[in-house]
């Protein structure tokens, strides 16, 4: 009798973590949907105030040879793909209390892997898009998008 409550308890246990980490992933996919966004949205009205033009998902397109609209759902499943890193890793591992500050740095994160990923592209696929305008601006925007991606992750991811 007291082997079958310690399975029951197991499988009440294993319901329990799956049922947990079910809902961090629905909550990253929901954070990092709403912060690729907040961040495209960024990204598109930085040409009016004096930046240079930034289309990630343009920029993917062109180097894999695929519709925009493939370039689009890739850009949002890597915010979706690093929001979970977020939920399931960097949340509980870096110990910063404020949300906005952890967020931030999350996003400077997110925004070196992406550099460093962008170059190993580029290299692989035979070279980078040319940008439009200042590569140091188009650099400074893109950490600033990146600091309001994470900072929305932050924000919206439950703890």
């Amino acid at each position: 009798m007291e082997r079958a409550y310690d399975l029951q308890c197991e499988i009440q246990l294993i319901t329990k973590k799956n049922n947990t980490m079910k809902s961090k992933l629905i909550n990253a996919a929901i954070a990092g949907s709403v912060a690729t966004a907040v961040m495209s949205v960024i990204m598109f009205v930085g040409p009016m105030m004096g930046m240079p033009k930034m289309n990630p998902a343009e920029m993917l397109s062109g180097m894999m040879g695929v519709p925009v609209a493939v370039g689009w759902a890739m850009h949002f499943m890597i915010g979706v793909v690093f929001a979970a890193a977020y939920v399931l890793v960097f949340q509980a591992k870096v110990p910063i209390g404020n949300k906005p500050l952890k967020g931030a740095v999350f996003g400077l994160v997110v925004f070196i892997f992406a550099q460093i990923m962008m170059g190993i592209m580029g290299a692989l696929m035979g070279g980078m898009p040319q940008p439009e305008g200042s590569m140091v601006l188009m650099m400074v925007g893109s950490i600033m998008g990146h600091a309001v991606y994470g900072i929305v992750v932050a924000l919206l991811a439950k703890d």
